[in-house]
């Protein structure tokens, strides 16, 4: 467990084509069913402080215990989802993300500490990027554990607990 972060909650990767990436965990990998968000536009996204509007749909599943993602963004608006892609064409893992109670406070207080992490992208106060420019790696998320998404991440992982196969993709509305 990180001192700094809890547990991480979340793997995920961004791919350049969706659909593509679905079959192959479907698949090969055995991996459903994916609930997915086609073409949304993520409310109050900033990337580098600077409004931005980006059109991306996610699909998320889980495999065990492990909640996986898969991003792909279909406009050219400024994004980490971008930023990755054109250093990694192929697509693949692009952060991990871990519950707060509050993104605000815990960045206060990484800041406070003199941690080198910096916000590259956000949508409103509920998700945060963050990266690190001293040591490039895997950026990490902070999702703030509101009912609505711990609700909804409890859903997708009780239907990949048993499921048999079929349907594995299913559609949700943003």
């Amino acid at each position: 467990m990180s001192r700094h972060f809890g547990p991480i909650i979340q793997l995920g990767y961004v791919v350049p084509d969706i659909q593509i990436a679905l079959k192959h965990w479907v698949d090969v990998l055995g991996v459903g069913p994916f609930f997915l968000f086609d073409h949304m536009h993520p409310p109050a996204a900033e990337y580098r402080g600077e409004p931005t509007d980006i059109d991306i749909s996610a699909a998320f599943s889980y495999c065990g215990e492990q909640q996986i993602e898969l991003i792909q963004q279909h406009n050219s608006g400024p994004s980490v989802y971008l930023d990755f892609l054109e250093k990694h064409p192929a697509g693949g893992l692009h952060h991990f993300a871990v519950w707060t109670d509050g993104n605000e406070a815990l960045l206060e207080r990484l800041d406070r500490d003199g941690h080198p992490y910096s916000v590259t992208q956000r949508y409103g106060t509920d998700h945060s990027y963050l990266s690190t420019d001293s040591v490039p790696g895997t950026m990490v998320q902070l999702m703030h554990a509101t009912d609505a998404y711990v609700g909804l991440f409890r859903m997708i992982r009780s239907a990949s607990a048993d499921w048999d196969g079929t349907d594995p993709v299913r559609s949700l509305a943003e």
